[in-house]
């Protein structure tokens, strides 16, 4: 087993098949040896974490739905390195965006989720350059989407 795919399996994530674009986009794009994959929702199989951040969703929730953002981009990081994690280098950088109702502000914190993971699965190449943004509505109404620029060889 691939050395990326062993820490995934020893923390208890499976990968999912990834999401195919909802609109007109493609998964992700690679230009030389970066990558960048269009965002992810807070989606899984039982529908994911949908609503605003604040009003329906907690701060726990919202990280939550966040590591699922960051597992979605590992699938579609796992397509784009045609099946070997081990391919990439670095997570160069995660824009995350949640949909915050008028009073919540730990945006950083929700974000963390998808940062986490990044972590856990790659170690210190996947520690990355952020960013944090609290915004009106996501498509869908799903609670959080991230996005990500990564570099594989």
């Amino acid at each position: 087993m691939f050395e990326v795919e062993a820490r995934l399996t020893a923390a208890g994530i499976v990968l999912p098949v990834p999401v195919a674009p909802v609109a007109n986009y493609v998964p992700f794009v690679r230009s030389g040896t970066l990558v960048h994959i269009s965002g992810q929702v807070s989606v899984d199989a039982a529908g994911g974490v949908k609503g605003t951040v604040g009003v329906e969703v907690d701060l726990d929730a919202a990280r939550a739905a966040a590591r699922l953002c960051g597992i979605n981009l590992i699938a579609q990081m796992k397509a784009a390195c045609e099946g070997d994690l081990d391919r990439l280098v670095r997570v160069v950088k995660l824009g995350g965006f949640v949909q915050a109702g008028p009073d919540f502000f730990d945006i950083p914190q929700v974000v963390n989720g998808a940062s986490d993971v990044m972590v856990l699965a790659f170690g210190d190449a996947g520690r990355h350059a952020r960013s944090a943004v609290g915004v009106y509505r996501l498509p869908l109404n799903f609670a959080v989407e991230v996005d990500a620029v990564v570099e594989i060889r």
